[in-house]
Parts: structure tokens; C-alpha cells; sequence
């Protein structure tokens, strides 16, 4: 059975960086389509990113584009996404998800347990 673990969140200023991991154990992250989500107190959950195990294609919430950055590390089989400009607005739970398809999907069947970003002075 994959897991899948989140690790990287933490505090930091507004215009900071941060870089998330998602650790894949049990089977290889490239089988997988693999997904960053978000949630905030009181909002929906939103896509951030995501990276597809056919050809590594990477797709973008239009929130996040051109300051987020989704990445296979394939040496450690974790999937990073690195954060730079970070608002206010970034603050959230992120989730990495991941589904054995070859393409960025709408559902998927593995979640980790999140890590808590927080942006603020």
C-alpha cells in the first residue's frame, strides 16, 4: 500500500519561500499522477498543482501561477512544490494526493495527512 507523507510547512513572512515534499513509500511516485491541494479555515479546497505521470506535465491553479513550481525529485521518489512570493492568502493546509492515472485527475484515491502553511508579519 502507498503512503504518502507531507513534510516543509512552517511560518514565514509575506514575499517569503517555502518548499514542500511529499514523500512516496511502497511504490514508485512515477506510477503515479500526483496533486497538490489546499484548504483554508472556512474555504473550499482548492487545486494548487499538479504533476502527471505520463510525460511529467504540470498544471496550475490560476492562484498560484507563475509563483508555485510542482517538480518530480525522482532520486528521493518525492514530489516537491516550491512556493515563492507567498501572501497572506497562501495560508492553508496542504495536502499532496495522488492517483495511479497517467493524467492530472479530478479525483484521487491516496491523500496524506497535510502540513500547516502559515504566511503572515
Amino acid at each position: 500500500q502507498a503512503q504518502f507523507e507531507e513534510s516543509g510547512g512552517g511560518s514565514v513572512q509575506p514575499g517569503g519561500s517555502l518548499t514542500l515534499s511529499c514523500q512516496v513509500s511502497g511504490d514508485s511516485a512515477n506510477d503515479y499522477a500526483i496533486g497538490w491541494f489546499r484548504q483554508a479555515p472556512g474555504k473550499e479546497r482548492e487545486g494548487v498543482a499538479c504533476v502527471s505521470s505520463f510525460d511529467g506535465s504540470t498544471f496550475y491553479g490560476d492562484s498560484v501561477k507563475g509563483r508555485f513550481t510542482i517538480s518530480r525529485d525522482n532520486a528521493k521518489n518525492t514530489v516537491h512544490l516550491q512556493m515563492n512570493s507567498l501572501t497572506f492568502e497562501d495560508t492553508a493546509v496542504y495536502h499532496c494526493a495522488a492517483d495511479r492515472s497517467p493524467w492530472c485527475a479530478d479525483a484521487y484515491d491516496y491523500w496524506g495527512q497535510g502540513t500547516q502553511v502559515t504566511v503572515s508579519s
